[in-house]
């Protein structure tokens, strides 16, 4: 029997992943003044890959989808247990997502989407894990349990959701409303069920009563985020980036930011759940963009083709900046990085310098491969917790004199003296937004907007967080002071004899 390539294993293994990079974070929970406080986080998935949809069985055990091997599973975590862990589904021929419990059951219900493409709502019996269908024909996108025999489901029509309820006891279906967003919850203390309604271009939160079938409006969703939660009868909360937003329904005030992380691992919070009791929340957040770009440096050094793919998105682009394709896809990564350690015996890469920007990093690179030490920099871009674009520059051209001629012309635009700053400037600029835009080509104009720009700042001030020099390149991480404000960017400047030729921005 002929063995298949390494790389062709992996690629079949990958042909199924297409998700976001996410992990599940836990915190305990109290409300002071109104507000939620967050404590003790805890990283509880830690997994490479896709960690979502948590959802509490009891006050002490969190449900999630967790990716292993090549499937979604449903992990039960034990909280008070030695936070420990265990699987509750193992499907070889599908995957599962979105854990409920069933209300009054030792049962939970999740989505199943088999490799033929089925999608159905099942149900497991947590003591024997049996499962078995609940809607034998609807394609379940996602759902919530009104009662141990009312649901309240999303229904994949077209490519659109479509929000049906369901009486499982009279074996009855109601469509209720069209085009509706994940997130259903039940909201505290009432007969009500909340949903995000995308019908008009401002999406927007409201409730439902199953029983009657009644529908009105809550309030706006914040940010068009697709995900809530409800704190308590009143209060929403939702996460927009690194915060969490909060709506209180009485007072009918706008969202208000009650929490902000600092922390680089958390961002684009999603969705998020708390406990009957109250005192805990759980929420998912796509993994940093150091933290990806770490990963794979770490995964290219142990010579893990595996570990090292799995860091980049499906259709990844390779190129050498601005715009030279080197290959496109993950499947050619492979290819060629399975080949490139067939014919190494040593390679490592040594990051000297960084820069992080939003969801784009910039490494400073120092290469050894078989003895020959290389240089480079690379540029991140990340996209769902993956790395959708590598772009390479390498000192193709070296010159002594591109910093100064940078430094030159920053004091130049610091002291708004628009002949000085344009001397820096060679007479066919151009100006692209990253990474390869053309924003100006045109040096008259390029002179008349700066001066007007210049005039019109008088307390324009440009410091540089951090530098990396490489050939004829200067890639400058800059704050610029302008008005009342400020902006966070980087400027990748070229320089040619001793002008500026051109300049790429890339903006937050």
């Amino acid at each position: 029997m002929k063995t298949l390539p390494h790389f062709i294993i992996l690629l079949i293994f990958f042909q199924t992943h297409a998700q976001t990079n996410t992990e599940v974070y836990l915190f305990d929970l109290s409300v002071q003044d109104g507000k939620p406080v967050l404590s003790n986080p805890k990283n509880i998935s830690n997994n490479h890959g896709y960690d979502n949809q948590p959802s509490f069985l009891d006050d002490h055990t969190l449900l999630f989808s967790s990716n292993r091997a090549d499937q979604t599973d449903i992990l039960q975590f034990n909280i008070e247990g030695g936070s420990t862990s265990s699987w509750i589904t193992n499907t070889p021929t599908g995957s599962e997502y979105s854990p409920l419990k069933i209300p009054g059951k030792n049962t939970i219900s999740a989505i199943r989407l088999d490799l033929d493409g089925l999608q159905l709502l099942y149900e497991y019996n947590l003591n024997s894990g049996e499962s078995k269908p609940i809607l034998p024909k609807a394609k379940v996108g996602y759902h919530v349990w009104f009662n141990s025999h009312i649901l309240i489901a999303t229904i994949l029509v077209d490519k659109r959701m479509d929000l049906v309820v369901y009486n499982l006891k009279e074996n009855t279906s109601k469509t209720v409303a069209k085009n509706v967003g994940r997130s259903l919850h039940k909201i505290p203390d009432s007969h009500l069920v909340s949903f995000i309604s995308k019908q008009a271009e401002v999406w927007n939160i409201k409730s439902l009563n199953p029983l009657s079938g009644e529908i009105g409006t809550i309030t706006e969703v914040p940010s068009k985020s697709e995900d809530i939660c409800w704190l308590n009868a009143s209060t929403i909360l939702s996460g927009n980036g690194k915060t969490i937003v909060a709506f209180d329904a009485n007072a009918k005030t706008s969202w208000q930011e009650v929490m902000r992380f600092g922390l680089d691992e958390i961002n684009n919070i999603s969705r998020m759940c708390i406990n009957p009791s109250g005192n805990r929340l759980a929420f998912v957040a796509e993994v940093s963009p150091k933290g990806i770009v770490d990963r794979q440096v770490r995964t290219f050094n142990a010579r893990d083709l595996f570990g090292f793919v799995s860091n980049y998105t499906e259709d990844v682009i390779v190129e050498r900046f601005p715009n030279q394709t080197m290959y496109k896809g993950r499947q050619k990564m492979t290819e060629d990085y399975d080949r490139f350690y067939q014919n190494t015996k040593e390679a490592s890469v040594e990051v000297v310098n960084r820069i992080q920007l939003g969801q784009t990093v910039i490494d400073e690179e120092i290469s050894l491969v078989d003895g020959r030490k290389g240089h480079q920099v690379a540029i991140y871009e990340i996209k769902n917790g993956f790395i959708a674009s590598m772009r390479f520059i390498f000192p193709d051209r070296e010159t002594g004199d591109s910093e100064a001629v940078v430094q030159t012309q920053l004091e130049a635009y610091n002291n708004r003296d628009i002949d000085a700053f344009m001397d820096t400037y060679s007479e066919d600029i151009q100006l692209y937004n990253f990474p390869n835009m053309l924003l100006q080509g045109n040096r008259q104009q390029m002179q008349e907007s700066y001066k007007a720009f210049f005039e019109k700042t008088p307390n324009l001030q440009c410091k540089i967080q951090n530098r990396i020099v490489i050939g004829n390149k200067v890639i400058d991480h800059e704050l610029v002071t302008v008005k009342d404000g400020s902006i966070n960017a980087v400027a990748i400047y070229e320089v040619e004899n001793g002008k500026i030729t051109r300049v790429t921005f890339i903006r937050d």
